[in-house]
């Protein structure tokens, strides 16, 4: 038999070697482009569109899009936060297809819209607000002192718009400060790292609110990091959707109190505050009591107990 241990194997036996890896830059790395990048390449896409929507009402005559309330009412707050909501989602949309992912990615599957999480957050979001309202009553600070809406003709309407309206609101703001930009900047610098910074981003366009505070906007940016945590333990928004609308319909609606600083309209019950602020959260509302923040925390608490195990599943890049 031929020695053959001095053959050499043919080209087509060699394995070919895997072609160089992109070296990493400003602009690229590991993972392909980085996650500041896309995440700007994502403002500016939102940027445009609300550039180009104006422009156009402008030309049809009818102003610019809103920019803010004085009054919290269904329809104007509809509209608000339905526009941030449909353009927000149009550039997740556009980046999806860049990124070769799916909308569901960013945290709002459509497979789990409106079940078991959405309606358990709702439930949730008004135990707390009712939670913080019932420290402030404990200590004199607060009280029902009835009616707002008395006519069916007026409740029935009420409630199903005001209902519909933080949905929307749910929707628009979660997915404005926890959808993609969470789920992009998490890729480059970790989920809790851009958590904070989203949810202090969150507590800033609050600032503009009328009757706003200090303290009220650090309870925004408690409530954003609240929501974040739902987002890392159920892998996605609804939970924080839900609560963020239960919370605001109870606040708004049902007890009929102010939402950082801006008044109710149609609600349903009429109550009133008096005593120290840091007890009431004066011009703001509950959201600037020192109660709102140890009842955001109680919640963390049994939330984390309930739901032990990290379903977010991004990996940092």
């Amino acid at each position: 038999m031929a020695d053959q241990s001095n053959v050499l194997p043919s080209d087509s036996a060699i394995p070919a070697s895997p072609p160089p890896s992109p070296k990493s830059n400003i602009f690229r790395g590991p993972n392909g482009l980085r996650a500041g990048w896309r995440a700007l390449i994502f403002l500016v896409i939102v940027g445009a569109i609300f550039f180009l929507s104006g422009s156009i009402l402008r030309l049809l005559g009818r102003g610019g899009a809103p920019t803010g309330v004085s009054m919290l009412k269904p329809s104007g707050l509809s509209i608000l936060e339905g526009t941030i909501f449909l353009f927000t989602s149009i550039a997740a949309l556009i980046m999806a297809r860049i990124e070769h992912r799916h909308y569901g990615d960013y945290g709002l599957p459509i497979q789990s819209a409106f079940r078991k999480n959405f309606w358990i957050g709702t439930a949730a979001g008004f135990v707390a607000i009712s939670a913080s309202l019932f420290g402030i009553f404990l200590f004199h600070g607060f009280r029902i002192t009835g009616l707002a809406l008395h006519s069916s003709r007026i409740l029935i309407p009420a409630t199903l718009a005001w209902t519909a309206a933080f949905i929307i609101v749910g929707l628009g703001e979660e997915f404005a400060f926890r959808g993609y930009l969470q789920f992009t900047l998490t890729t480059g610098m970790g989920f809790w790292p851009s958590a904070f910074l989203l949810s202090a981003v969150f507590g800033l366009a609050h600032a503009g609110n009328p009757g706003e505070s200090k303290f009220g906007l650090l309870s925004v940016v408690f409530f954003g990091l609240l929501f974040c945590l739902f987002l890392r333990r159920t892998g996605n928004l609804w939970w924080a959707v839900g609560f963020h609308a239960g919370w605001d319909w109870g606040q708004t609606f049902f007890y009929g109190v102010a939402d950082s600083g801006i008044p109710a309209y149609h609600n349903l019950l009429n109550s009133e505050f008096a005593g120290r602020t840091w007890i009431t959260g004066g011009t703001v509302g509950p959201e600037a009591s020192v109660f709102t923040p140890i009842v955001l925390a109680i919640v963390a608490i049994l939330f984390s107990r309930a739901y032990r195990e990290n379903r977010e599943n991004q990996k940092n890049g």
